[in-house]
């Protein structure tokens, strides 16, 4: 990982160019991130879309000064979501931050033929990176907000999209664990068998670049004196590893959110990942110091790009 915790993320973007647009922007959260951001030298500006009134009203609560952004009047959640997408193709913004819209209005705008944001051949998922007081490194979780119930075509593309997030964040070969309830492949349990296949495909070359490891319960996926004891000896996963994979949207948000809410120490930052450009999907409960990280997360990923693009 290029960096080891989300302080030293803010510090590699700080002072760079991002023009943030925020369909939703009465808000007061977002807007609250929105004045970390350019106190942390991570916004140059942008486009808030929302009633005017409203964003004027919730900033002056947050004492943000947004005469560097541009105001886009629009109360329907549905316009404000298209705007918003329209004016990154349009190269009028580097990433997109939600703000008062619902997802699915959100997500429809993204998905949008015209607006071309997902990469051929892949899905959009939701990717989030955990820091804790009480893991050794940042890890990622995936997925938590998109795909209900992914199959195992589902599941390598989620994990494709997951694998490259992690290299481009300067870890060359991510450790992956598939949580599954128990550590052994039982017919009537369908994530183990999942978890089976996914770990052969590894094996096999057909999912690349990754080590996956499988199927795992939490204890084994954290701890490598727990995986011992559970009889998982020649792992290289336990206690190392980089991205969780969840079997569904039942295990994933609820795993999300209680790391969240009950981990020490815990920091996070959210994006989707397997789209052209930077989105930034936090829970409406997330709170700004998290989506200020998520704007961080996505400046460094903007500049990673811009950088393989120069190549």
């Amino acid at each position: 990982m290029n960096f080891k915790n989300h302080d030293e993320l803010i510090a590699k973007v700080k002072g760079k160019s991002n023009r943030v647009i925020v369909p939703g922007a009465n808000n007061e959260e977002v807007l609250e991130a929105c004045k970390m951001g350019i106190e942390y030298g991570l916004i140059s500006g942008g486009t808030l879309i929302g009633p005017g009134a409203e964003i004027k009203k919730c900033a002056s609560k947050v004492g943000i000064k947004i005469d560097i952004f541009d105001i886009k009047e629009e109360s329907d959640m549905a316009k404000m979501s298209d705007i918003a997408v329209e004016l990154i193709r349009d190269g009028k913004g580097d990433f997109l931050v939600k703000g008062l819209v619902d997802t699915k209005l959100y997500m429809k705008a993204i998905l949008r033929k015209d607006i071309a944001a997902v990469k051929e051949g892949s899905v959009l998922s939701h990717f989030v990176l955990f820091e804790t007081a009480n893991y050794n490194k940042i890890f990622a979780l995936t997925d938590a907000a998109i795909m209900i119930k992914p199959t195992l075509e589902e599941k390598v593309k989620i994990l494709n999209n997951a694998v490259e997030t992690m290299r481009q964040l300067g870890v060359e070969k991510p450790k992956v664990s598939v949580v599954c309830p128990v550590e052994k492949p039982n017919p009537k349990i369908p994530s183990t068998m999942d978890a089976q296949a996914l770990v052969n495909m590894n094996k096999e070359g057909k999912i690349k670049n990754c080590v996956i490891e499988g199927p795992y319960d939490v204890y084994i996926t954290f701890s490598k004196k727990l995986a011992l004891e559970k009889g998982i000896k020649d792992g290289e996963v336990p206690g190392d590893v980089d991205i969780v994979l969840l079997p569904d949207l039942d295990s994933a948000n609820p795993t999300y959110k209680s790391i969240s809410f009950f981990a020490a120490g815990m920091k996070s930052s959210t994006i989707l990942t397997g789209a052209n450009f930077p989105v930034i999907l936090p829970s409406r409960t997330d709170s700004p110091m998290t989506k200020l990280h998520s704007i961080a997360l996505a400046g460094y990923l903007k500049e990673v790009n811009k950088a393989a693009a120069g190549k």
